[in-house]
């Protein structure tokens, strides 16, 4: 298969069926097709000093040391781009794209085409940076590190262009702390458009949002109206929401409030007068309690429907008296081994472990590493449980900044299951 490279392509000569030079390539246009590789549609060439459009059928073969057209004439009305045209050198040729499997943002230096059965596609790109001295007598040039074009996503700076991804395209695939990885790493103009592909789910935004490290948070919800903001904090959980709320400047905390639903604004309201750094700060407010008497059974079929509670929170049941006064506590785990009509006063553990609204959270992290617990109830002055502090919130909170500062570990790998063009271009042997 006949395979170029765009930064040899770039200001060759294009030349017609006669060898007279028609003008020089300014750049390559490509529609994107979703799963497929994205097809060349023109060239945008520089003729006398302005750009005019060529239409790929208009193009005979194209070779690294010139463009050989079908027919000397071209169209030399001005080009002026179109909504759904990407073009290789101004949108992706030396800029970052999302390379998926690693979620990652990475370079790309170089752009390959590939002269497939309906035309010239887009295959591959190089991402490896080019040294400084390739070429300089004595050294030695980098390998290109070409890899297939299905493994990433692009960033497209030309707003009315970018939609032909779709809505979701690869990035709905990935966890919402890698995509906070991503927009922590991006640039404002990517973290825009990274976020506006999020914005496609709501649901998704909201916990893209909540795994942000708080600068980072601040400075995205800040760019936003308050109807806007309130939008997503109204989908955070609500220890989180309250967080973010409490770090927007004073001015903006009370519209973004008055913009939220009233159930949501009431449960904010509630943890904002606790020390973030408390117990109270840190809890959420949606806890799965039952009395004593109910049975196994009903308290799995509970477990089962409580759709609305985070998982995190979701693994105990705690059994409660006379005015939410904590009873005991049983786990999960506990009940799918326990008979399904046993009572819950005869399971649980009736002395479970508390804390109270103002414990300071590394008092919290030494009781869940004392008693290996996942979550510690929260409870009030009467005893009344109040809420559920879970090990992740710990954790955010006590792991010290300079750890969270260092390189990150590498990621698993994700596999993007695409269909393939019959080998991975990683397979290619050396220089092909």
């Amino acid at each position: 298969m006949t395979r170029v490279h765009l930064a040899q392509l770039l200001r060759r000569p294009l030349v017609g069926g006669d060898g007279e030079v028609v003008g020089r390539l300014s750049d390559v246009i490509v529609r994107l097709r979703g799963r497929d590789y994205p097809l060349v549609t023109g060239l945008v060439a520089k003729v006398g000093g302005r750009e005019v459009f060529v239409s790929a059928e208009q193009v005979a073969d194209l070779d690294e040391g010139k463009i050989t057209l079908s027919s000397p004439r071209v169209d030399l009305r001005h080009f002026e781009r179109r909504a759904r045209e990407v073009l290789l050198r101004a949108d992706v040729l030396g800029h970052r794209v999302i390379d998926v499997a690693d979620v990652e943002l990475v370079r790309a230096y170089d752009i390959e085409l590939e002269r497939r059965p309906d035309g010239w596609a887009l295959t591959c790109l190089d991402t490896r940076r080019p040294p400084r001295l390739r070429g300089f007598p004595g050294g030695r040039a980098a390998r290109p590190d070409w890899r297939d074009w299905k493994s990433f996503e692009p960033l497209i700076g030309h707003t009315r262009s970018a939609g032909v991804r779709g809505p979701f395209a690869r990035l709905g695939r990935l966890k919402p702390a890698d995509l906070a990885d991503l927009l922590e790493d991006a640039n404002r103009t990517e973290s825009h458009e990274i976020l506006q592909t999020v914005h496609a789910d709501p649901e998704l935004e909201a916990d893209v949002f909540e795994e942000l490290e708080p600068d980072s948070q601040t400075r995205l919800l800040r760019e936003r109206s308050d109807a806007e903001i309130a939008q997503v904090i109204a989908r955070m959980r609500a220890d989180d929401a309250a967080d973010a709320i409490n770090d927007l400047p004073q001015s903006r905390r009370q519209p973004v409030l008055d913009a939220l639903p009233a159930g949501q604004r009431t449960k904010v309201l509630t943890l904002m007068g606790f020390n973030p750094s408390s117990a109270g700060g840190l809890m959420a407010l949606d806890v799965l309690t039952m009395t004593g008497s109910s049975t196994v059974a009903a308290a799995l079929r509970a477990a089962g429907e409580a759709r609305a509670l985070q998982p995190e929170a979701l693994t105990s049941v705690y059994l409660v008296g006379e005015a939410q006064r904590l009873r005991g506590v049983v786990t999960l785990v506990e009940l799918l081994q326990a008979d399904p009509v046993a009572r819950l006063d005869d399971v649980a553990d009736r002395d479970p472990v508390r804390a109270g609204p103002d414990t300071d959270v590394e008092d919290v992290a030494l009781l869940m590493t004392d008693y290996n617990l996942l979550t510690v109830p929260v409870v009030d002055d009467e005893h009344r449980i109040v809420g559920v502090i879970t090990v992740d919130d710990v954790l955010d909170v006590v792991i010290p900044e300079d750890w969270r500062r260092r390189e990150p570990a590498p990621h698993p790998a994700h596999h993007v299951e695409e269909p393939g063009r019959g080998g991975s271009p990683h397979d290619r042997p050396p220089g092909s």
